[in-house]
C-alpha cells in the first residue's frame, strides 16, 4: 500500500482555536516540537548570513592562533577586576 502525502490549509484562527482546546499534555507537545523546529530555522538563517560566517571564520582562525581565552580565565579576570 503506497501513501500519499497530503497539503492542508487551516486558517490560522483555526488553528488557534484547536490549540486552545488541546490540554496540557498536548500544548507542552507542542510547544516542544514548535521549540525545535524554530531554533532549526534560526539556525538554517544564521548559516546563511554573511557576517555570521564572517565572525565564525574570524573566530575559527583566532583560536587556532592561540588567540583566546578559556572561561575559567575570563572569570578570574573578572574577579580581579573588583
Amino acid at each position: 500500500m503506497s501513501q500519499a502525502n497530503v497539503k492542508l490549509t487551516i486558517p490560522f484562527e483555526s488553528l488557534v482555536e484547536s490549540i486552545t482546546r488541546l490540554g496540557l499534555k498536548e500544548k507542552l507537545r507542542l510547544w516542544q516540537l514548535l521549540t525545535e523546529q524554530i531554533a532549526q530555522l534560526e539556525e538554517e538563517l544564521w548559516e546563511q548570513d554573511p557576517i555570521a560566517q564572517a565572525e565564525i571564520r574570524e573566530a575559527r582562525e583566532a583560536y587556532q592562533a592561540g588567540d583566546y581565552v578559556t572561561i575559567d580565565e575570563y572569570l578570574a579576570r573578572q574577579q580581579s577586576k573588583s
